[in-house]
């Protein structure tokens, strides 16, 4: 079995599951707080696949920032599948999706308006950490 299928067979109950050579965990954190967790705490995910409940632009980006081989989105977005695409991140998803909608139901989700017009994963890290302390006020 692939890791990419690991971590498809994991996710279940989980928002997210990372597996390398096998082994896997998973973290419950809602929508991209796991993944901005681990690359500030310097985690090395390079070669790692990844399952994820919900794959935005703004996932996707931070999925090619900390080298993840392979992603799996239960729902993905067009953005996030042309992001990854063009930065060679092979993918796959159950639905897709023309965009993520925020918690309420009522708008694009704040994350994917943060990174709509960045193209470096550098920059769209640092502009969602400074949008995450803001909502977090």
């Amino acid at each position: 079995m692939t890791d990419i299928e690991i971590a498809k067979r994991n996710l279940e109950g989980h928002s997210i599951c990372l597996c390398k050579n096998g082994e896997f965990f998973t973290d419950d954190g809602r929508g991209i707080s796991p993944m901005m967790r681990f690359i500030a705490q310097g985690l090395d995910l390079d070669g790692y696949s990844a399952a994820d409940v919900i794959v935005g632009k703004a996932a996707a980006m931070l999925f090619v920032k900390a080298k993840i081989a392979s992603v799996y989105g239960v729902v993905m977005s067009k953005s996030a599948a042309e992001f990854l695409e063009k930065n060679n991140t092979p993918f796959s998803y159950k639905e897709l999706t023309g965009k993520i909608i925020n918690r309420r139901g009522d708008g694009v989700c704040p994350m994917e308006q943060t990174v709509e017009n960045i193209d470096d994963c550098d920059a769209a890290y640092n502009a969602l950490r400074e949008k995450m302390k803001i909502i977090k006020k």
